[in-house]
């Protein structure tokens, strides 16, 4: 045999011997088969919904934060004025319909006294005149049209009378009501331009809306910031996802609200997650995702929310421990 055949024929027995070796003792075998997968977080972008320069950051990169705690100011200075002003106005027009509805002063009723006075003395006086023309005209001394306009003065009178006392009854009780419902409208109004002005100024000092970790800061103090312009960036806990590919012959194993376990270089043991989201469209294996074993092509994607999103950096590659189906 001539040598150059024996070389080929001791290569290609080395690499059977090899690929035997391999598959017996290799990584394949000393591994439990897994479902490759990675973290994945959402980053949520916090702004002020108004112009200007920075104030105050009090946030850095890579620190957590608790929901409510502020982020960060811009300048405050007009804002803090014009609420200022709206608060004073809604104080203003609170006390006018307070006192609106507290009724008449006793100045203002004294005049409705005299008024009362006046109409009761011009009532007696028409009585007085009435009682005079009446038996004259029944005896013939005075016509009938005499007698018909001592009694309408007489009914004129009382009249006046009613009207005079009724009005000072209202001013007793209380103001006229549309004067308290008009004092009432500009009272509402006021406290809702101080509420607008109060929303202006929270605006531009934004809080946390739940707890997260800190992925940036884009600006810093004294620098100027356009409106609805990111300032810091954070991934919320909520945010934070395992996500995965099953293999099509598995995938109805899967389901939201399924509970999987996962593990991950450097995270403690007992990791687990619940499946929120499973693709109903198929897609071929992603290239970068690698896996001990052969897997078929043909995959679906699955997203799983963790217990302890807060241990998890985005980017971690994961390994979740495959679900068993019935019989298995």
């Amino acid at each position: 045999m001539k040598p150059r055949v024996r070389i080929v024929l001791a290569v290609v027995a080395v690499g059977v011997v090899g690929f035997v070796a391999w598959r017996l003792w290799g990584p394949g075998t000393a591994h439990p088969r897994r479902l490759s997968g990675y973290v994945e977080g959402e980053t949520l972008y916090v702004g002020a919904s108004a112009a200007g320069p920075v104030s105050t950051v009090a946030v850095q990169r890579g620190q957590r934060v608790a929901a409510g705690q502020a982020l960060f100011a811009l300048d405050a200075a007009q804002l803090v004025a014009a609420r200022d002003q709206a608060s004073s106005q809604a104080q203003a027009a609170a006390a006018q319909a307070a006192d609106a509805e507290k009724g008449q002063r006793p100045a203002e009723l004294a005049v409705y006294d005299a008024q009362r006075a006046a109409a009761l003395a011009q009532l007696a006086q028409a009585q007085a005149d009435y009682d005079r023309v009446a038996p004259l005209a029944a005896k013939g001394f005075y016509a009938p049209a005499r007698l018909d306009q001592a009694r309408a003065a007489l009914r004129t009178a009382q009249a006046n009378v009613r009207t005079v006392e009724k009005q000072r009854e209202v001013g007793t009780l209380g103001a006229r009501s549309d004067a308290v419902r008009a004092a009432q409208s500009q009272a509402a109004a006021a406290r809702d331009q101080l509420a607008v002005a109060q929303d202006r100024l929270d605006q531009i000092s934004p809080r946390a809306p739940t707890a997260a970790r800190v992925q940036d800061v884009f600006y810093q103090p004294g620098e100027w910031v356009a409106a609805n312009q990111p300032v810091v960036a954070l991934l919320a806990d909520e945010r934070v996802r395992v996500r995965f590919y099953v293999p099509q012959a598995e995938v109805s194993l899967y389901r939201p609200g399924t509970r999987i376990a996962f593990e991950c270089d450097g995270c403690r043991s007992g990791l687990s997650a619940r499946i929120n989201f499973v693709s109903p469209r198929a897609e071929f294996t992603p290239p970068v995702i690698y896996s001990r074993d052969a897997r078929d092509r043909l995959v679906f994607l699955v997203e799983a929310l963790p217990d302890h999103p807060a241990d998890l950096p985005p980017g971690l590659p994961v390994d979740v421990v495959p679900l068993k189906g019935p019989g298995k």
